[in-house]
C-alpha cells in the first residue's frame, strides 16, 4: 500500500468551494469514455479540467473534510486516468486523513498531506494514459489499489501495474469495494498464511472490510472457516459462508482449546500467549493490525512483542502489509465473477457522504464496506 511517488497535480492545489454536508447515494448518467490515444502529457477535450472532489488540506478527523474544486491531474508515463465509477473507504484512509500513527507521515507530508483527495480503492474507466503503458487500452474497465490517492473524486490517478481488467458481469461498486480488503485479506491468506484445501482458518475481527472478504476467501481456498466477531454481527458472518460463528461477547475463542493451522488476526487483542495457545504446531499467525494507541507507530510495537514471542515457538509469525498485485487483483476478479465472493457492502454513499462514513471508519467499528459513487 506503498504511495505513487510521481508527482500529482491534486497536491497543495487551492480549492474553490466546498462544503460538508453528507447525503445518501445520488446517481449520474455515465460520460462516453475517451476513445484516442493521449501521451503522459496530453489530454482530450472531453476530459474536464477541473472536478468536484472530497479534500482534506490538512490532518485531522473527519471534521477537516470539505467538497470542492481542484484540478484533473494528468497521466505520468506509466500512469492511468480513471474515470472512477466507484470506490471504498479503509482504515488505511484514516490512516492517512489523520497522519497517524505518526510514522504515517514520512510518506504522506510532515506537516501536511501532499496529496489532498484521498480513495485508495478505485474502479472505473481509463479515459487517459501515459507513454509507456502497455497492455491497457482507452475505455477499458479497470479496479485497483492507488495507495493514498484520488477515489474520493471523479478522476483519479494510478500506476498501470496497479490494476487488473474488471470481469464481465462484475458491477463497479463491487469492483471498487476490492481494493484495498480484498487484497489484504487474499495476501494474508496465500502469500503469508499459506491457506490450502482443509485447512482450519480462524478469523479474529470477521465483521469489518478485510474479515468480511477473508471469510469469503477462505472458504474459496477450501478451508474449514471459524469466524470471531460481535453479536450484531453474527448473522451477517454466517451468511458469508463461515462454518462456526463465535460471538465474543458471550464467548471465548481461546477458552475453546480448538487448535488452528491458521490464524488471521485482524484485531491485535489477545496476547501471543493466548494466540499460541490455539495453534497447531506448524500453525501461522498472520498479524494484520492491532491496537492503534501508540501515536508514533501504532500496532508495531505490539506487532514487534508477539513476533519475539512467537521466535520461541513452533508455530510461525507474519504480518501483513498488502501491495497492489496484478496477479492477486486478477484472483479476486476471479472470485467476483464467478460468485465465490461477493463484497458485503453496508451503504453506497456520494461525495456530501464521504465525511460521515470516515468519522464511522474512525471508530474501528465498521461494518463491512462502505462503497463511494464520487458523484
Amino acid at each position: 500500500m506503498s504511495p505513487d511517488p510521481i508527482s500529482d497535480p491534486l497536491a497543495e492545489s487551492p480549492a474553490v468551494a466546498g462544503s460538508g454536508t453528507s447525503s445518501a447515494k445520488a446517481s449520474a448518467a455515465p460520460v462516453p469514455p475517451v476513445t484516442s490515444a493521449v501521451t503522459s502529457t496530453v489530454t482530450s477535450t472531453a476530459i474536464p479540467t477541473t472536478m468536484r472532489a472530497s479534500i482534506a488540506r490538512t490532518y485531522g478527523t473527519a471534521e477537516v473534510m470539505t467538497v470542492g474544486e481542484v484540478p484533473v491531474p494528468e497521466p505520468g508515463e506509466e500512469q492511468l486516468l480513471i474515470r472512477v465509477e466507484a470506490s471504498s473507504l479503509n482504515a488505511l484512509d484514516w490512516h492517512f486523513l489523520t497522519g497517524t500513527p505518526y510514522l504515517v507521515r514520512l510518506i504522506a507530508g510532515l506537516r501536511k498531506p501532499k496529496q489532498v483527495v484521498l480513495g485508495a480503492d478505485m474502479a472505473g474507466i481509463v479515459v487517459a494514459k501515459g507513454s509507456k503503458v502497455s497492455g491497457i487500452e482507452i475505455g477499458d474497465r479497470v479496479f485497483g489499489e492507488s495507495g493514498t490517492r484520488g477515489g474520493f473524486g471523479p478522476y483519479a490517478l494510478i500506476r498501470d501495474k496497479n490494476v487488473a481488467t474488471i470481469p464481465d458481469g462484475v458491477s463497479f461498486e463491487a469492483a471498487g469495494a476490492s481494493g484495498v480488503a480484498a487484497l489484504t485479506a487474499i495476501q494474508a491468506l496465500r502469500t503469508k498464511g499459506g491457506v490450502k484445501a482443509g485447512d482450519r482458518v480462524l478469523i479474529n475481527g470477521a465483521a469489518g472490510g478485510v474479515g468480511t472478504f477473508a471469510v469469503q476467501m477462505a472458504k474459496a481456498l477450501g478451508a474449514r472457516v471459524v469466524a470471531v466477531c460481535s453479536t450484531r454481527n453474527v448473522e451477517m458472518v454466517k451468511a458469508l459462508g463461515a462454518d462456526e460463528v463465535i460471538d465474543y461477547t458471550t464467548d471465548d475463542f481461546v477458552a475453546a482449546g480448538h487448535l488452528f493451522d491458521v490464524m488471521i488476526d485482524n484485531l491485535g487483542n489477545r496476547s501471543a500467549k493466548e494466540c499460541l495457545s490455539i495453534l497447531d504446531p506448524g500453525g501461522r499467525y498472520v498479524a494484520v493490525s492491532g491496537p492503534k494507541d501508540n501515536r508514533w507507530v501504532g500496532p508495531m510495537l505490539k506487532q514487534v512483542g508477539v513476533r519475539l514471542a512467537f521466535m520461541r515457538a513452533k508455530p510461525s509469525f507474519e504480518s501483513i502489509m498488502a501491495e497492489p498485485d496484478v496477479d492477486d487483483l486478477n484472483f479476486i476478479g476471479e472470485l467476483l465473477a464467478d460468485g465465490r465472493v461477493v463484497p458485503a457492502i453496508q451503504r453506497v454513499v456520494d461525495l456530501d457522504g464521504v465525511q460521515e462514513a470516515m468519522a464511522e471508519i474512525g471508530t474501528g467499528h465498521v461494518r463491512s464496506k462502505i462503497v463511494v459513487i464520487p458523484k
